[in-house]
C-alpha cells in the first residue's frame, strides 16, 4: 500500500505542507510583523523585507527542535505500526486542514493559533482513526498549559520592559537625553537574547557545537556588535524640538524607531525558529514513514530541502496575505508607538525563543497578543480596545475544535480514496 502510492503521498504531502506554511506566513508572521508596522517604525514593504530574509533563517537554522515535539510528540503511533497508511493519511489530513482554517481566519483579520491548528487537526484524526487512547494527553495538557502561561509570562515581561522605560526615559526631566543614553543597552539585550538562543538551540542540526562558555562569549560580541550599529544610527537622526509641541515624545520616539526595527528582526527570527515546525513535522512523518517502507521511526531524520519548503512557503504567504492581521495586531488591540511596540515585541520574542528551545511548541500569537496586552495594561485599561480582544479570544477558542472538524473529514475522504 506504502509501496505503491509512495511517490503521490511524498508529493501530496509537499503540497498539503507548503498549504500550510502559506498560512503560517499569512497569519503568523503578521503577528510578528505588527508591532512594528502599527508603532509606525517601519513601513508594510520594510517589515516583508525583514521577514523574508530573518523567517527564513529562523526557520532554517533554529526550526528542528519544535519539529520533533509536533512529529512524535501528540500522539502514541505504537498502535498502527501493522497499518502505517493510517498515519500517513493522518498527517495528510491534519496539513490539509490546518490550511484551510488558516486560509479562512486570515481572510477574516484574525489572528488565530497555527500551533493550535496542527496541533487540533493531529488529536482529531487520531481520536477517529486510531483511537482516543492514542493521543497524549498529558502532552496536549503541558501544550495547552503552555498556551495559558506563554502570554502571561510575555504579558509580564511586556509590562515590566514598559515601566522600566518609564521609569528611565519617558517619565524624566529630559527624556531625548536619557532615550540617547539607554536605548543603546536595550538594543545590546536584543542582540545578545536573540544570538544566545539561535546558539544553544539552533546550530545542533547544522552540525556545530559549541560549548556554554563559548556561546555566552559569541552571544554578549555579537549584541555588542549589534549596540554600536544601533548606536551609530541614532547619531544620524535629526531632531527637530518644535516638533514636541503636539506629543511630548516625539523625538524619543524616533530613537525607539531604531530599536524596532532591531526587535523586528528578532521577532521574525524567533518566529521562523518556533513555527515552522507547524508545517514541516507532519511533512517529515510522512516522508520517513514512505521512504522506510512502512516503518515508524521514533525520530525521522529532518531533510534540509524540507525545511527550506516550509520557509518559503510562509515567505510567499506572508508576502501574498499578511497585511489582513497585521492590521489587526498593530493597530486594533491597543495604540502603538515604538516604545510600547518595542517592549511588546521584545517581550514576545524572548518568550518564544526560550520556549523554543525547551521544546514547548507554543503560539506565537498569544504570546505577542499577551504582550500587546501587557503594554495596554502598564497604561491602564480604557488604553485596550477590549471588543477586538474578545473577537480574537473567540477566535482562539475556535481554533482547536475547527481544525479536529476539517481534519476528522479529510481523513475519512483520503482513507476512502485510496484504500
Amino acid at each position: 500500500m506504502i509501496m505503491e502510492y509512495g511517490l503521490i503521498f511524498i508529493v501530496l504531502a509537499c503540497v498539503f505542507g507548503f498549504f500550510m506554511a502559506w498560512g503560517v506566513g499569512a497569519n503568523d508572521v503578521a503577528n510578528a510583523m505588527g508591532t512594528s508596522v502599527g508603532s509606525k517604525a517601519i513601513t508594510v514593504k520594510q517589515a516583508i523585507i525583514i521577514a523574508v530574509f530573518f523567517e527564513f533563517a529562523g526557520a532554517f537554522l533554529a526550526g528542528g527542535e519544535v519539529t520533533a515535539t509536533i512529529r512524535k510528540g501528540i500522539i502514541e503511533t505504537s498502535s498502527v505500526s501493522s497499518s502505517p497508511e493510517i498515519l500517513v493519511y493522518g498527517m495528510l489530513a491534519s496539513l490539509l486542514a490546518a490550511g484551510i482554517w488558516l486560509l479562512v481566519a486570515s481572510r477574516l483579520g484574525w489572528p488565530v493559533s497555527t500551533t493550535h491548528t496542527i496541533v487540533g487537526a493531529i488529536v482529531g484524526f487520531a481520536m477517529v482513526g486510531i483511537g482516543v487512547d492514542a493521543v497524549k494527553w498529558g502532552k496536549i495538557g503541558t501544550i495547552v498549559s503552555s498556551w495559558v502561561v506563554s502570554p502571561v509570562l510575555a504579558g509580564s515581561i511586556a509590562y515590566a520592559l514598559f515601566f522600566s522605560v518609564q521609569k528611565l526615559i519617558l517619565g524624566t526631566a529630559d527624556p531625548l537625553k536619557n532615550a540617547k543614553r539607554y536605548v543603546p543597552y536595550y538594543i545590546f539585550l536584543v542582540g545578545f537574547i536573540i544570538a544566545l538562543v539561535t546558539l544553544m538551540k539552533g546550530l545542533k542540526h547544522v552540525g556545530i557545537h559549541l560549548g556554554i562558555g563559548e556561546n555566552i562569549m559569541i552571544a554578549l560580541l555579537t549584541g555588542v556588535i549589534v549596540m554600536f550599529i544601533g548606536k551609530y544610527f541614532i547619531s544620524k537622526l535629526t531632531f527637530d524640538p518644535a516638533a514636541d509641541d503636539d506629543f511630548h515624545f516625539t523625538n524619543v520616539e524616533k530613537i525607539f524607531g531604531i530599536l524596532m526595527i532591531v526587535t523586528a528582526c528578532a521577532m521574525a527570527f524567533a518566529h521562523g525558529s518556533n513555527d515552522v515546525a507547524n508545517a514541516i513535522g507532519p511533512v517529515a512523518a510522512v516522508i520517513s514513514i514512505v521512504s522506510s517502507g512502512g516503518e515508524l521511526a521514533q525520530k525521522s531524520p529532518l531533510p534540509v530541502w524540507v525545511l527550506l519548503l516550509g520557509a518559503s512557503g510562509i515567505v510567499i504567504g506572508l508576502v501574498t496575505y499578511g497585511h489582513k492581521v497585521m492590521a489587526t495586531i498593530g493597530t486594533g488591540i491597543t495604540e502603538l508607538t515604538p516604545s510600547r511596540g518595542f517592549a511588546a515585541t521584545l517581550a514576545a520574542a524572548t518568550t518564544v525563543v526560550i520556549a523554543s528551545g525547551s521544546g514547548l511548541p507554543i503560539s506565537t500569537t498569544h504570546t505577542l497578543v499577551g504582550a500587546v496586552l501587557g503594554v495596554g495594561l502598564a497604561r491602564g485599561i480604557a488604553a485596550l480596545n477590549l471588543n477586538v480582544v474578545r473577537t480574537i479570544f473567540m477566535s482562539w477558542v475556535i481554533t482547536l475544535p475547527a481544525g479536529a472538524i476539517l481534519s476528522i473529514i479529510f481523513f475519512f475522504a483520503l482513507k476512502a480514496i485510496f484504500s
